[in-house]
């Protein structure tokens, strides 16, 4: 279990994280959530005894992180993977790790086997690509066998197999009652990973739900509607708050009102509706919305219509990228 009360850190006059409260409960995979510069990275590195906080307190398991005897038994972390002496093996690496907390030998060639390291483990870590130091860096994390584990951005660089492979590995970490805190920026991918999440903004906790009741939090009720009279189906919803958007000719998203009330509509006006599906925000359109305000650099909203143009000096852009109406033939 991880539990902060109160935690604030201060760089010079700048507020990085600013008096949150939380707890990280055993037993479930939490999220931890938030745009760049939020305090994510400072929390966890407040968690892990890497930064001191300003005021507050944080305990893994009961302990601050220092004063546990074994950390690794307790508190497994992986938070930046290129933390690894460049010119020791993965198998070197690790066993120099086990070697300073009593850790036997045998859970070295454990960890490998676990995280698919076996071919490469006996080659300089200088080499690996991006994602065989991301399965090194949680081989590390994994080492203790411990209680608690913290992932940040554990699938970077990892490909299909190997996003799949971590999903199901923290889910079956956490199946097993050990605590799993888990930071990633991949939306798709939290949301079928985590349980609970924790989203903070400008160093504030803005939300602390389940997935469920996070996803819940979306008050509009939308619908996808096919009938064969779209027309008559909005002149009978036509009411305030209701709003709907044409798809095509045959499909409405209607947002505003329950789909039971969007049945009996129908039946009353004998409208034929052969699709009737209830649409829940996805964890991106929610996160985003939350977070709208909480962004520190704002990027220029890109206009999709307009035409790509060359550097100059550079060849123009293909064919199919040049502007509408316009034609590369006879140049």
């Amino acid at each position: 279990m991880i539990e902060a009360h109160g935690l604030v850190k201060v760089y010079g006059k700048k507020p990085a994280v600013q008096g949150i409260s939380f707890t990280v409960q055993p037993g479930k995979v939490t999220g931890f959530l938030g745009p760049n510069g939020a305090g994510k990275s400072t929390t966890m590195r407040m968690i892990m005894g890497l930064d001191r906080p300003t005021s507050g307190d944080v305990k893994v398991n009961g302990r601050h992180y220092a004063a546990h005897k074994a950390p690794l038994r307790e508190v497994g972390a992986l938070l930046d993977a290129k933390a690894v002496h460049s010119s020791r093996s993965a198998y070197n690496h690790l066993r120099a790790m086990a070697a300073t907390h009593g850790i036997p030998a045998k859970r070295v060639q454990e960890v490998i086997d676990l995280t698919g390291l076996g071919a490469v483990a006996k080659k300089r870590v200088g080499g690996f690509s991006l994602g065989m130091g991301q399965r090194l860096g949680i081989a590390a994390a994994l080492l203790g066998d411990p209680q608690t584990i913290i992932l940040d951005e554990p699938v970077n660089g990892l490909d299909p197999e190997g996003v799949l492979w971590v999903r199901n590995l923290v889910r079956s970490l956490a199946a097993e009652g050990r605590t799993v805190f888990l930071s990633s920026h991949l939306m798709s991918e939290m949301a079928q990973t985590a349980d609970h999440l924790l989203v903070i903004g400008r160093g504030k906790i803005i939300a602390d739900a389940s997935m469920q009741d996070f996803l819940n939090s979306q008050n509009q009720v939308r619908s996808r509607v096919r009938t064969d009279n779209p027309e008559a189906l909005i002149r009978a919803l036509a009411a305030p708050g209701v709003s709907v958007d044409t798809r095509d000719t045959a499909l409405l998203e209607i947002t505003g009102v329950d789909p039971r009330d969007i049945a009996r509509a129908a039946l009353e006006q004998q409208v034929l509706v052969y699709e009737l599906t209830p649409l829940q925000a996805s964890l991106e359109e929610v996160y985003m919305d939350l977070t709208k305000d909480e962004v520190e650099y704002h990027s220029q909203n890109i206009d999709t219509q307009t035409p790509l143009q060359a550097l100059p000096g550079q060849p123009a852009p293909p064919a199919e990228l040049a502007p509408a109406g316009t034609s590369r033939e006879g140049k």
